[in-house]
């Protein structure tokens, strides 16, 4: 009997259970019912077709001529990051620079349009819509096959290679432009008129792919004053790390020669920046980070000389120094808390023998010597003089200078002896603003001879001027905007507030050089060249 009893107890309490499980179950239904639709979550959108931003069949690498990119190594991308989303919600259909028969307003949504942003705002000005001349075959750095796929070697060798060549490490059912990593899409979109376009869609995962990547060799960059490493990712993808030297709130010793200077990682970031507000574009992409010296530079490096300099300092911290011509040495090393080192991550350009660049001597530049002074500084009518020599002689050269020099003194870098332009595109190009590590060195004092091609040549382009007073206005202010930008960077704040502050006193004292050139002026348009028409 009691046997009985419990058999007809275990029945009874497993149908109870199973009926209270099944209960839960349409409870939980039920909820889910009526919940809106709106706020389901839904996980596609991290793997949707559409998601690198970049129509399928994207006609921007059409053209005849074939082109094997073999290399073109020089930055960061993953084919993995393509995966994932670049383009923020609401844009509409982005093409990347170069499209054939497209005027250069790609992304005609509010691409990244934030409420109350001064940033979105900004970029939505007429004066940040001013078409560029349509790009022709002629006007891009690269043309290549578009039907072509491209993947790494099986080998291990760092060569992009045809498909057909090799085995195919990429996704089935992607159009041949899908399969090319992030920085490979950023080489091939740059032409005559700018290194990317105003709202790129690929920016976001170019400044995510710098800062997160996993690095897989770190080596000294071979040249220079100062210690920089090239890192390479996975894809052969590659970037040149600045490391930190100085904190925020430092300024250059007074007594310092500008050669001689701190190379500042956080200038090189701010300068990014700083070049895409003027609406110059002409600074790779650059993003902050926080490097690991430990399993990301000592352990996986191939440099014999770079590995000898490793030390432990009394504090317990990993050091090193390198090999350079300053600031290599015991006393100047690079120590991190206790392996951790916050850096610059820059986007390198293609490689110099897929695209070749040519280095210009500035005519500005200073002695780099105690007590000689330059030409310029001795002579007032130095100006009449450049603008009889070539390159200077003819076209828009001599404004794409003094468009460096405004960029320049706002930033207070007094180190910009040399610029580049690529060579296929010859005098009809812009120029390549690279190398910003002494900008941000003061805030507190303004160095003048900077804008001296300004004061000397009295010239300026108009729609670099129109813009200049329009970030002069409170809407509009350089260092709100500046401040918002820097504020995404992994390695925020990337400026200490008196530096942007400065920024606001030192476009005034632009705006106020151009002023005294028009009082001076027979006729405005002498100063003010015109090279908007009637866009805006």
């Amino acid at each position: 009997m009691r046997h009985r009893l419990q058999t007809l107890f275990q029945r009874k309490f497993k149908v109870s259970l199973l009926f209270l499980l099944l209960l839960a179950l349409l409870v939980h239904l039920a909820m889910d019912l009526a919940l809106p639709a709106a706020h389901r979550p839904c996980g596609c959108n991290a793997k949707a077709p559409k998601a690198s931003g970049v129509p399928s069949g994207s006609p921007v690498l059409a053209g005849p001529k074939k082109l094997s990119l073999r290399i073109l190594q020089d930055f960061s991308g993953s084919n993995g990051s393509l995966e994932k989303s670049s383009q923020p919600q609401g844009a509409g259909p982005n093409t990347r620079a170069g499209e054939p028969g497209v005027r250069h307003q790609r992304g005609e949504g509010n691409v990244g349009r934030t409420e109350g942003s001064k940033l979105a705002a900004l970029f939505e000005h007429p004066l940040y819509n001013i078409p560029i001349p349509e790009v022709t075959k002629k006007d891009k750095l690269f043309v290549v096959n578009p039907m072509e796929k491209f993947s790494l070697r099986s080998s291990g060798s760092d060569e992009w290679v045809s498909s057909s060549k090799a085995e195919t490490l990429l996704p089935t059912g992607k159009t041949a432009y899908d399969t090319y990593p992030a920085w490979l899409k950023f080489h091939v979109g740059i032409n005559r008129y700018e290194l990317y376009p105003r709202r790129d869609p690929l920016m976001p995962t170019l400044l995510r792919d710098l800062a997160t990547q996993r690095i897989v060799s770190s080596v000294q960059k071979s040249g220079g004053t100062q210690l920089k490493l090239i890192m390479t990712f996975p894809n052969y993808g590659q970037a040149l790390f600045k490391p930190m030297k100085q904190t925020r709130d430092q300024e250059t010793p007074i007594n310092f020669f500008y050669f001689s200077d701190f190379e500042r990682h956080n200038a090189e970031i701010a300068a990014f920046h700083l070049d895409r507000i003027l609406d110059f574009r002409r600074i790779p992409p650059v993003s902050g980070r926080l490097v690991n010296i430990t399993k990301e530079i000592r352990d996986i490096t191939t440099d014999k000389k770079l590995a000898k300099t490793f030390f432990i300092s009394p504090a317990g911290n990993v050091c090193f120094y390198g090999e350079c011509s300053y600031y290599c040495s015991t006393e100047h090393a690079l120590c991190g808390k206790p392996d951790r080192l916050e850096g610059s991550m820059a986007a390198l350009l293609p490689d110099k023998t897929l695209a070749k660049r040519r280095s210009w001597r500035s005519p500005w530049r200073r002695s780099y010597h105690k007590s000689k002074k330059a030409e310029w500084e001795l002579n007032p009518n130095y100006c009449a003089q450049v603008r009889e020599t070539p390159p200077y002689d003819r076209g828009h050269r001599l404004l794409d200078l003094i468009d460096m020099t405004v960029l320049d003194f706002l930033m207070g870098n007094m180190d910009r002896h040399h610029y580049e332009t690529f060579e296929k595109f010859g005098n009809d190009t812009f120029l390549l603003h690279l190398d910003n590590g002494r900008g941000f060195g003061t805030h507190s004092r303004d160095e003048l001879s900077i804008l001296a091609p300004l004061q000397q040549c009295c010239s300026i382009k108009k729609s670099t001027y129109l813009r200049l007073q329009l970030l002069a206005t409170q809407p509009y202010r350089l260092s709100d905007l500046l401040r918002e930008a820097l504020a995404a960077d992994p390695l925020a704040p990337v400026l200490a507030e008196p530096h942007l502050r400065a920024l606001d006193r030192r476009l005034g004292k632009v705006l106020a050089a151009v002023g005294r050139c028009l009082a001076r002026a027979a006729r405005p348009d002498q100063v003010l060249v015109d090279d908007v028409g009637s866009r805006v």
